[in-house]
This record gives C-alpha cells, structure tokens and sequence, in this order.
C-alpha cells in the first residue's frame, strides 16, 4: 500500500491580513508549513496555527524563507551563507519555541519560495540551510524536491522529497517558474488525477507531454490559491478511495 502525507503552507497572513482558510485545511492535510515571519505570518497567527494543529494532531514544519515580507518570499536574493544559516535558524527556533507553548514541536523543515527552488540547484546556499537544520535538531527531516542539491550536501539529516499535484513540471523534473504561464494547474480534476498518480505510480506529465519518474513521500498542495480548501479536500478523498494510506512523514 502507498503512504503519502498531504501538506499545505499555512500562516500566511500578516496582521490584520488574511490569506487562506488556515483552520479549514488542517482539517484536511497531515502536515502543515507554517511561514515563520520572514515571507509571511506573525507571533499571533504563528501561535494560533501551531495550537490548531497540535490540537488536531497534525504534524508542524517550519516554513523557512528568505527575509522577503514584500515579495512574498518569492524574490531570490544573494546571501551569504553564514548569514542564511543563522537567519533560517532563527524561524525554526522561533516557530519550535511557540509550537511548545502551544503543545506542540517543529517536527520537519521546508523551505520557501525563491530559497526552495535556489537550494534545489545551488549547493553552496542548499548547505547552509542544512547547516541551519543540524544546529539546530539535526533530526529535524528537511522537505524538498527529488533530486534536489540538498541530497547531496545534507550530511547527517534526512531528506524527504514531495511533489506538488497543483504546480507544472519541466521534463528535468523541476518546477515552471511561476513567471512562466501555465505553472499553476487550476483545473480540479487535472490536479486530482495528478495527485494519485503521483502517490501510485510515481510519475508525472510535464509541460511537453513526456512522464517524469517522481519518488516522493509528501504531496503539496497550495492553500493560498481559490478554492484551495474544496480542491484539499478533494484530492485527501482521492487518494483514500486509491487505496493510498495518508499519514505524516515526520
């Protein structure tokens, strides 16, 4: 039987602005990304998801980015290592102090945005985010993608590839840029489908028709596009009726 875990960017709001149905999904997914203050989220809304997911059992990630509140995280910058490291170990540190007050624990990292997709190809930034990891709990699992450079310079942790059932694919396995038409899948069915294949048989269709393998343990899915709820929902029961066991990788 597949086991898959379902996870979602949660607190991602700022303040007295809102983006996306935060309690909603974590009565779908098994883990949740939660933004950390540097793209998105504050102490208060940090500490609300982090209640809301101890209290239904669902696993918490760190959702570490670059220092990007205006572009969203989406923004590549130049950091110096030794700085990255210290700032990514910061959230983690900030995020696991308040998941504890709330009964909780940071169980996993996972990049965001820009800083996501730059440690999946750009080793010298990849390492320093492991670094980050393994001063801080080096048992804490790292999310990213398959074949992604963390594999290769993440000494000592573990790594755990996801795919994502709503974004497009490149034939070498990697994600579209979002300033590429077409990176986001907003057809529900087509993300459905996608989802199980992914869970069963390890593969996906990119953007010019050729399957690429995908070996993953965890399945994204965006909870800050319209309808993400329904869409969750949609692909959790999916999956269930695929015979896919759902279950948190950490």
């Amino acid at each position: 039987m597949a086991v898959i875990d379902i996870n979602a960017d949660l607190g991602e709001g700022f303040g007295i602005w809102e983006l996306g149905d935060d309690l909603a999904l974590l009565d779908v997914i098994t883990s949740a990304n939660v933004a950390c203050g540097f793209h998105a989220g504050d102490p208060l809304i940090m500490r609300r998801v982090c209640a809301a997911a101890a209290e239904r059992g669902v696993a918490i990630g760190a959702q570490v980015s670059y220092r990007d509140l205006a572009g969203f995280g989406r923004r590549e910058m130049d950091v110096a290592p030794p700085e990255l490291t210290a700032e990514v170990l910061y959230q983690i540190a900030a995020l696991d102090g308040i998941a504890r007050a709330e009964g909780g624990r940071v169980s996993y990292v996972k990049p965001h945005g820009a800083l996501y997709n730059r440690i999946s190809r750009d080793a010298v930034q990849a390492a320093a985010v492991a670094e980050a990891v393994r001063a801080y709990d080096a048992t804490l699992p790292l999310l990213t993608l398959p074949g992604s450079a963390v594999h290769e310079v993440a000494q000592g942790l573990t790594v755990v590839a996801e795919c994502f059932a709503d974004r497009a694919y490149t034939p070498s396995g990697g994600l579209v840029s979002r300033r590429e038409p077409g990176a986001v899948v907003h057809d529900a069915d087509a993300v459905v489908q996608r989802a199980v294949r992914m869970a069963v048989e390890g593969t996906v269709v990119a953007v010019d028709g050729t399957e690429v393998s995908l070996k993953a343990r965890s399945i994204c899915v965006h909870g800050d596009t319209p309808g993400a709820v329904a869409l969750a929902q949609s692909v959790r029961s999916a999956l269930s009726g695929a015979g896919v066991a759902l279950e948190p990788f950490a």
